[in-house]
């Protein structure tokens, strides 16, 4: 084949799923000139399993994105069909947005965004070969015999590289929604040094809506108080559709266990690791065989589509035995599959490979992000397609690296998580891999975040405005229900018994008011008439959290300075840590593959122990002091 040089970019994005296009923006907005491949532009952005964005933990990435400049947000306030906040009998700390959005004006919205951005080339051909020189990234070569110069690469294949498709004894060469799989660039990608590994994932069946005996399911509205994903508040968003609920049965699960021979999941056909939170109903049946059903959310796909989606019954079984399961199940005896349910193998990196940054340490210029990088999940692949971008247009263009840490953020413990432990399996975001979620609240990702994404260049404008205004206008109103002080009354006892406290025998700031469990700050309306304007009941929620949560917030933001301590110790990129007597070889050999940046990041090894620490921490002091008393030295002879 002929082959044709074009363009030279700073950065090109592989593939355009919610990582790549994420990954592209950013990019381009940094003023990196950039270009986004996909196989096909009506796959961009596109929703292949459920199309829903956020959830626990997953909301919480998106309003980290939003609050940094990222476009999920956007994008699913502007295609809300249902909105729900998760989680909220719980702590404020596990609150979690989770929206319904119309798949394909999802899909519209993100191709308009990379349309619109002018500093970016969206092209539809296939990235086969990564070019490399002197073992450095240099550019792409694609099927249609293009070379593009490039000075950064982000792969961002999603499930289609080397995407393989399995329905029972169905196995064909594919990605989601049958478009061509990624083939030929896993080759290059192990000529350049990656260790590449398979995983799997699957998706449920979707059917037809005049199918469905609604009359026996049960319907789960959405929350009469809508809060949008970003602060902005720019879309009009309202619940036009319901969902509902019903469960598997045992009959169900009869059908399952007499066709497990049949599932290319336990037949051994399919090589690839799944993910452990997102199980098929084959996993549920055989992992929990003393639970006699597993609930089922039945949720539309859009509003011009009679497609729905069985959320929480994937599965890789053949054809005819997903209409006997489904057909068990109340209100899906006559179902009608538009779209079977099936599983999917692809190729990724093993992350312990890539650096904080996103980078892969042995191939410059080359970074991963999404479901390459081992993860599961549209929120997961949005962040780190973010954190990619941005690093790759700052490398290209000679800005410092961009950095978040898991004391700052949901996608900073993500990214730790990977590149610091790995996984042995597709990545979830959950609530609890963060030890430091309470000061990690979705309510607060404004107040954490937006500064950083105004110093990056990506928050501006109105919106960084928005920001300040509600900063000031929260720490204000915090300032003022601190001194605002009230006196004993009937009618304020009267509400204070009814929130099951004791009535007041003192005078009080409204501030201790509010740190009772059950007042609110609309309770005390009455009792405040010099409250000010402009209290959103997203200012309401994070005023409430800061006042209620206050002594736990102080004790969690002590901890992490104490960790702070640990991540502000450099370990220098040349450190050798095979020289280092006293270190155990496991936690030599964990220590060369991570290559941390920092103690802190040295002591979540896994395999690396408290002793190996303190031993790092001696060595790492004998060599400051050297450096010391040389430069001192060298200063001496230069004063001579």
């Amino acid at each position: 084949m002929l082959l044709y040089t074009f363009k030279n970019y700073d950065v090109i994005v592989v593939g355009a799923g919610h990582a790549g296009c994420e990954a592209a923006l950013a990019s381009a907005r940094l003023g990196a000139k950039t270009a986004i491949f996909t196989i096909a532009l009506d796959a961009i952005g596109n929703l292949p399993c459920n199309p829903s964005i956020g959830g626990t933990a997953k909301g919480h990435l998106v309003f980290e994105l939003d609050a940094l400049g990222g476009e999920m947000g956007r994008a699913a306030d502007a295609t809300t069909l249902q909105s729900r906040m998760l989680n909220t009998a719980k702590g404020a700390a596990v609150h979690s947005l989770r929206v319904q959005s119309d798949r394909r004006a999802y899909h519209r919205y993100m191709k308009k965004a990379l349309e619109s951005e002018p500093n970016l080339d969206l092209i539809q051909d296939e990235v086969t070969e990564l070019l490399l020189e002197n073992g450095a990234v240099c550019g792409v070569k694609t099927s249609l015999g293009g070379v593009h110069g490039a000075k950064c690469v982000v792969i961002a294949t999603g499930t289609y590289l080397g995407g393989k498709i399995y329905v029972g004894d169905s196995v064909r060469i594919s990605g989601p929604d049958g478009v061509v799989a990624a083939t030929a660039l896993t080759a290059s990608l192990v000529k350049a040094g990656l260790p590449i590994r398979r995983f799997k994932t699957g998706t449920p069946a979707r059917i037809h809506r005049r199918s469905i005996d609604f009359s026996r399911l049960a319907v789960q509205y959405g929350d009469d108080q809508i809060v949008p994903f970003t602060f902005m508040n720019e879309f009009e968003i309202e619940n036009k559709v319901v969902c509902y609920i019903t469960h598997t049965n045992e009959r169900t699960h009869e059908i399952i266990r007499a066709n497990l021979h049949r599932s290319p999941l336990y037949g051994g056909k399919i090589e690839g690791v799944g993910p452990r939170y997102c199980p098929s109903i084959e996993d549920k049946v055989v992992r929990f065989p003393d639970k006699p059903r597993h609930q089922l959310f039945i949720e539309p796909c859009g509003l011009d589509t009679d497609e729905m989606y069985l959320q929480g019954m994937s599965s890789s079984l053949p054809l005819d035995v997903q209409y006997e399961m489904y057909r068990t199940v109340d209100g899906l005896e006559n179902v009608e599959i538009m779209r079977p349910a099936y599983a999917i193998e692809y190729d990724c990196v093993d992350p312990l490979a890539l650096g904080p940054t996103l980078e892969l340490h042995d191939c410059p210029g080359l970074f991963g992000a999404g479901q390459f990088n081992g993860t599961s999940g549209y929120e997961e692949a949005a962040a780190q397609g973010f954190v990619a971008g941005v690093n790759a247009a700052h490398k290209a263009l000679g800005r410092p690296p961009f950095v978040l840490t898991r004391q700052n953020s949901y996608i900073g413990a993500l990214i730790d998580d990977l590149v610091t432990k790995g996984t042995n399996e597709p990545y979830r975001m959950m609530t609890s891999r963060s030890e430091y979620r309470l000061l990690l609240r979705q309510d607060n990702a404004d107040l954490r975040l937006c500064e950083m994404g105004h110093r990056l260049g990506l928050v501006t404008g109105k919106k960084y405005e928005t920001f300040l205004h509600n900063r000031a206008l929260l720490e204000q109103e915090l300032c003022r229900l601190e001194k605002t002080v009230v006196q004993p009354g009937e009618a304020l006892d009267a509400l204070l018994q009814a929130r099951g406290g004791d009535p007041l025998h003192a005078p009080a700031s409204l501030a201790q008011l509010l740190r009772r469990p059950n007042v609110r700050y609309a309770d005390l309306a009455p009792f405040d008439p010099a409250r000010p304007a402009g209290m959103t009941p997203r200012l309401v929620t994070k005023l409430e959290t800061e006042l209620k949560y206050a002594g736990y917030l102080k004790r969690q933001q002590a901890a992490v300075e104490r960790m702070q301590r640990l991540e502000q110790t450099p370990i220098p990129a040349d450190f050798e840590f095979a020289t280092i007597e006293g270190l155990r070889k496991e936690a030599r050999d964990k220590l060369a593959a991570v290559r941390p940046l920092s103690l802190g990041q040295a002591a979540r090894i896994s395999g690396v122990n408290p002793a190996d620490i303190q031993v790092l921490t001696i060595h790492l002091e004998r060599r400051r002091r050297e450096a010391g008393r040389k430069s001192a030295q060298k200063g001496a002879n230069d004063h001579d």
